[in-house]
């Protein structure tokens, strides 16, 4: 016989044995009556907790791992997003970015191609600088970006997301939103892109 069937009919045996033992004192000792005893563990019961957490994850809409999605308040209608959960963070193709300030609030005018490989269409936003973070990119570079608010429009839902503003002209996407910009939001299939019908 091998030797790991052994050990683990071994095992089996010294948790039946255990279990009896324990039911036996406990039937000698306990002034309650105690049910029959069973070699075989009860099932365990979902928790209230694990059944609405489930019940949660079963209302959430998927989406895949790229979708078109909209940002209204900058005046893009359409831009193709990576739904990247190994980023914290997200990002969003800006260039010829000017931070200043209007009555002591701090703004930032950037522009954007919401298009890849399209340089002719143009978009030029304004927004509050709500900070300035420094961001590790996924070659290791450190760099200080901009930080804007905006709302997000993707699966008939509407929130507001942390954006950094960066040159992602190199990349193959024009918009990264990270795992904090979709948590509690949406469950992502890594196998399926562009289910957003709408």
């Amino acid at each position: 016989m091998p030797a790991h069937i052994a050990i683990h009919g071994f095992q089996l045996f010294m948790l039946k044995k255990l279990a009896f033992l324990a039911h036996s004192w406990q039937k000698k000792f306990s002034p309650t009556p105690l049910l029959p005893y069973s070699p075989t563990p009860t099932p365990l019961l979902p928790t209230p907790y694990s059944l609405k957490l489930k019940m949660k994850h079963q209302e959430l809409p998927i989406i895949g791992w790229r979708e078109w999605i909209a940002l209204p308040e900058i005046g893009i209608t359409r831009i193709k997003a990576k739904i990247d959960t190994g980023a914290r963070s997200s990002a969003l193709h800006a260039f010829d970015i000017e931070t200043f300030e209007i009555d002591g609030k701090p703004k930032v005018k950037f522009k954007i191609h919401p298009q890849q490989r399209d340089t002719n269409q143009t978009v030029i936003a304004e927004a509050e600088l709500i900070d300035e973070r420094n961001v590790r990119s996924s070659s290791g570079q450190a760099e200080l970006r901009p930080v804007i608010l905006t709302e997000v429009n993707l699966m008939q839902k509407k929130w507001s997301v942390e954006l950094t503003l960066t040159n992602r002209k190199l990349m193959g996407f024009r918009m990264l939103l990270g795992r904090q910009a979709v948590r509690g939001f949406f469950l992502i299939n890594p196998g399926k892109s562009y289910l957003d019908n709408n």
